[in-house]
């Protein structure tokens, strides 16, 4: 590539009263003359700078007439410019803008050589500095920015240096950008003591100034290498770089890696994979603007960058196209209908630029030659010449100031809110840190918070009074209401009293409750022993109920974790243990008194209780369930009716006997031997009357013809069977038996659905009183008595080493964006 002229036919003019120079003003102008080349003894200052500018020769001009004003001529066109016109300086370029101060809103203002919008780029830079060191920051607080992305080598590193105007980033024919750079472009002008130098600085080395601008590409280098390594792979972690110079505008932009599809060197067989990641990271914000980089030599329809610009800003609205290497296309075609978005629209449009090619590099052409080509170019070209809006180094410096600078001021109050938003949580961390305790004075009043808090959220837990209220499942007291309604007492209500008991069970109890008697009545001594039998079984689910609402209580002090409890391990430790050991004593007391109601239960059977069922309303029923109405007068083995019974029953509870119950025995009827029993009983045994069953014999003697018999004379004749050792009795063969068990069971299960209900109040309550309001009574008292000591001070205030390094980081971020606050 030939080296080519400055593309810049200026005659400028400037008022002498401006302060401006210029070499030879009023030489005439020969417009037939050729362009010259660059000579660096004719410059032009801007502001502080001093920018050279091509040979030209120029038309004669009345200053007198117009002495502010300034001409610029080119083989193409000849424009007037006043004094409220502006010079903007890239690189060592010279732009001119023909549009009025304050349409583009970023040049250099010639009167105080001021860029406009310099107050808010800086200030997001300023903001950035601020948040590099805190990694959280960066991520939650997202700042608006620049991020250059597209394919490796499509140029992105060309455009980076054309904007500074200076060779400083690595470059080569493998990947170079292996770590996000943060590159900061300021525009300062010359320091007090006229050092008009532009100079680099490093984040990670911070007040070191690189001057040299290839050492500013090693450092660079070493500084990915000590990073991502020294062979092909990448790294998230950012290297940030400020330049200072007069010859740039105020631009923040971030170079990522080129997209790469085939893994090189020892890079890792998902390199492409995590390129893209690490692309969508930084574009996928909404604060961000997304400069795509495509060359024009490739199809803009399957460019990288901007299919992931377009997945990631659908609408287009922060999507600045830049389109490179215009000069290599195929000769006969161009990039017009790419320049002006009619290939893939952006509403940001694009620019395009020509780069230095690796020939260029090897043989050292600076910036400055490449943008005085890059601009005899376009001037040059047929097609582009009337695109000077979409060409160009200069342009795109200006599109991405004026994008940059909207851009954050759309953005500073959602900015401001979200500083503020950030200040408050980190704020809410310092205090679950709290201060450094200096002294014991200072420690006994952080306890005592700590405990009073502690025990006040465990309380409030437990009425349903916490602020933390959940709205998913049920939690605190809600959960032990549950535990006594419908844990305890439905399954308490689930249970048949008569559950594992036979009717032979029964039974049996009857017959040996009379002892070698027949069974005449339904005896109490049985119903007791049942009715104590079934009783003893509540006993178990109640101290389960117990041991059930203490394991909730240590589940309720586990989570009530006061915040300022976090930084101090073992004072959590200890309450712990404290807590559990007052529950165990509130639950031993609660035993105790749910046994010894017990106790009372089992030691007197209460049938004369109101809510026991009465004798007579037992055998009706009884009889009604037993056989049906139409059977009702027959007769029962023994002779007995039912219905007789049933009458008898009625007799007995209303206090008077049938006549014939009462009548005295006949003369054919011995009198009955004092062991019967001839009497009455008028407790539940008088449901039943004397019956007339089988009655044992009397084998001691007997009388035949007034003589007496020895039985052991017979005594081979008539075999009697052995009992066993284990004797259960016969099945009950006939009614009259029957409804005695049916009786028994009604009187069983009226008794026990008493005790239960009486259960099912009592123990709830106990717990209550033993447990859970003992502890919102007593807890803070005891916490106090065994933990406030001052030489148990430091060990259960200790503070763990995360803890202290936590405080000064929460407080260095909170300094941070307090700062920030302040700056926005």
């Amino acid at each position: 590539m030939s080296t080519k002229p400055y593309n810049s036919r200026v005659l400028q003019r400037l008022s002498s009263s401006k302060g401006d120079q210029i070499d030879n003003p009023n030489t005439p102008v020969d417009r037939s003359s050729p362009i010259l080349p660059i000579d660096s003894t004719r410059t032009i200052t801007i502001g502080s700078s001093v920018i050279p500018i091509a040979n030209t020769r120029s038309d004669s001009m009345n200053s007198a007439s117009n002495g502010s004003s300034w001409i610029a001529l080119n083989r193409h066109r000849s424009s007037v410019f006043d004094s409220t016109d502006t010079v903007t300086a890239i690189g060592s370029s010279v732009a001119l803008n023909t549009e009025r101060r304050g349409s583009l809103g970023f040049s250099k203002d010639l009167n105080n050589g001021v860029a406009i919008g310099a107050s808010v780029i800086p200030l997001v830079n300023k903001l950035q500095d601020i948040f590099a060191p805190f990694k959280c920051l960066s991520s939650k607080i997202k700042l608006p920015q620049v991020v250059v992305i597209g394919s490796q080598s499509s140029g992105k590193s060309s455009v980076l240096e054309a904007l500074v105007g200076r060779d400083f980033l690595p470059r080569g024919c493998d990947i170079c950008t292996r770590r996000p750079l943060v590159l900061q472009l300021e525009n300062r002008q010359c320091e007090s003591d006229g050092d008009g130098r532009e100079w680099g600085e490093f984040l990670h080395l911070p007040g070191k100034r690189f001057y040299d601008f290839s050492a500013i590409r090693r450092e660079i280098q070493e500084e990915t290498e000590r990073e991502a390594g020294i062979n092909k792979d990448i790294s998230d972690k950012q290297i940030r770089l400020r330049i200072f110079s007069p010859n740039v505008l105020n631009i923040t932009l971030v170079d990522l890696p080129g997209i790469t599809k085939v893994p090189v060197g020892d890079q890792p067989s998902d390199i492409e994979k995590r390129i893209r990641t690490m692309i969508v990271s930084y574009i996928n914000h909404k604060a961000c603007i997304i400069l795509a980089v495509t060359p024009a030599n490739s199809d803009l329809a399957t460019s990288d960058a901007l299919q992931m610009a377009k997945k990631a800003d659908p609408s287009g609205s922060r999507t600045i196209g830049v389109i490179t290497k215009l000069d290599i296309m195929d000769r006969g075609t161009d990039a017009r209908n790419f320049l002006l978005g009619k290939v893939v629209p952006l509403r940001l449009g694009y620019v395009g630029v020509i780069n230095r090619s690796q020939e260029d590099i090897n043989r050292n052409r600076c910036v400055a030659e490449a943008l005085a080509y890059e601009q005899n170019f376009f001037c040059d070209h047929p097609v582009y010449q009337s695109l000077h809006n979409h060409c160009g180094i200069p342009q795109l410096a200006k599109k991405l100031n004026l994008v940059l600078e909207q851009h954050i001021r759309a953005l500073l109050p959602e900015l401001k809110a979200d500083i503020k938003s950030q200040m408050d949580a980190v704020a809410a961390q310092l205090n679950i840190y709290g201060e450094v305790m200096n002294s014991k004075a200072d420690q006994g009043a952080v306890l005592l918070n700590i405990l009073t808090k502690y025990c006040g959220a465990l309380s409030s837990l437990v009425n349903g009074k916490s602020q933390e209220m959940s709205t998913l499942e049920l939690t605190g007291g809600a959960r032990i209401h549950y535990l006594f309604q419908s844990v305890f007492v439905k399954r308490l209500e689930e249970v048949d009293p008569c559950d594992g008991l036979t009717d032979e069970d029964i039974w049996t109890a009857i017959q040996n409750s009379v002892g070698p008697k027949n069974v005449l009545f339904v005896p109490e001594v049985p119903l007791e022993v049942l009715v104590r039998r079934q009783i003893v079984r509540l006993l178990d689910p109640s101290l389960k109920c117990l041991h059930l609402v203490f394991d909730e209580l240590i589940k309720m002090s586990s989570s009530c974790d006061v915040v300022e409890m976090q930084r101090f391990p073992f004072l959590k430790k200890r309450l712990d243990g404290i807590m559990r050991e007052f529950l165990q004593d509130g639950v031993q007391t609660a035993e105790k008194m749910i046994e010894g109601y017990f106790e009372v239960e089992m030691d007197y059977i209460n049938t004369s209780h109101p809510n026991f069922i009465d004798g007579s309303e037992a055998v009706e029923i009884a009889i009604q369930q037993l056989r049906p109405s139409k059977d009702a007068e027959k007769l029962t083995a023994s002779g007995r009716s039912i219905k007789s019974l049933g009458v008898l029953a009625k007799s007995v509870s209303n206090g008077s006997l049938p006549d014939h119950v009462c009548q005295t025995p006949s003369s054919n009827e011995k009198p009955q031997s004092a062991g019967s029993s001839s009497g009455r009983s008028w407790g539940i045994s008088s449901i039943f009357g004397a019956g007339e069953g089988r009655r044992p014999s009397e084998f001691s003697e007997r009388e035949t013809n007034g003589k007496p018999v020895n039985v052991h004379e017979h005594s081979s004749i008539i075999q009697l069977k052995e009992l066993p050792d284990s004797l259960r009795p016969s099945e009950a063969q006939t009614e009259y038996e029957s409804v005695k068990i049916l009786v028994t069971k009604l009187l069983l299960r009226s008794y026990y659905d008493i005790v239960r209900r009486h259960v099912q109040d009592f123990v709830p309550k106990t717990i209550m009183h033993f447990l859970v309001s003992h502890m919102k009574r007593n807890l803070l008292s005891t916490f106090i008595q065994k933990l406030y000591r001052e030489n148990l001070f430091d060990e259960i205030l200790h503070e763990q080493e995360d803890v202290i390094s936590g405080r000064k980081r929460a407080r260095e971020i909170y300094e941070a964006l307090q700062n920030s606050f302040q700056e926005v």
